[in-house]
């Protein structure tokens, strides 16, 4: 595996070593001592997979309470995947980083606690899967507005055309109003 560094620190980009042949491939999508040697958590609580549409996007979201870090890979399809710093004593406060993942480059990110995630369907359809440092926490669940002018994430919208949205999502929250870290 090789962890790449990103434009705020605690984001990484993770990228296993996949070996393939006729018959298909095979990688390693977590390793406890290579993630404690570079400072990545080594005990998750919860795994999800959620398959979504084209032109769908989820996020941004993140917990008050129960923060979850999570590192979150695409096991079909591609997606622009995104992280924006929440924790207003962080050089990199209000800044966010964006990411390919798909099926063919095989690519994981780490989105540390304290940071609001979400992601974009590039493909006709995409199956994502993340590990998660905490528990879900309804109550304490926030969606930061997808198209905050403040935080400007240059989503790259199939066509132009404007993302479906949950109505949580499309209510999300101005950066300026959004609780911090």
């Amino acid at each position: 595996m090789k962890i790449v560094d990103t434009d705020i620190a605690d984001v990484k980009i993770i990228e296993p070593a996949v070996y393939g042949d006729e018959r298909g491939f095979f990688m390693e999508t977590w390793n406890k001592k290579l993630f404690s040697e570079h400072s990545l958590p080594t005990e998750f609580v919860q795994d999800n997979h959620s398959r979504s549409s084209q032109g769908i996007l989820r996020g941004l979201h993140y917990q008050t309470e129960n923060t979850q870090g999570k590192l979150v890979r695409v096991a079909a399809g591609a997606v622009f995947d995104v992280a924006v710093d929440m924790r207003k004593t962080s050089p990199t406060f209000g800044k966010w980083v964006g990411v390919e993942l798909s099926e063919s480059n095989y690519r994981m990110l780490w989105v540390p606690p304290q940071f609001a995630h979400g992601f974009y369907v590039l493909s006709e359809y995409a199956d994502f899967i993340y590990k998660c440092t905490d528990q879900y926490s309804p109550a304490h669940e926030q969606s930061l507005a997808w198209n905050d002018s403040t935080v400007g994430v240059e989503w790259p919208l199939v066509d132009g055309k404007a993302p479906t949205l949950s109505e949580k999502d499309a209510n999300g929250l101005s950066f300026a109003d959004a609780p911090t870290f």
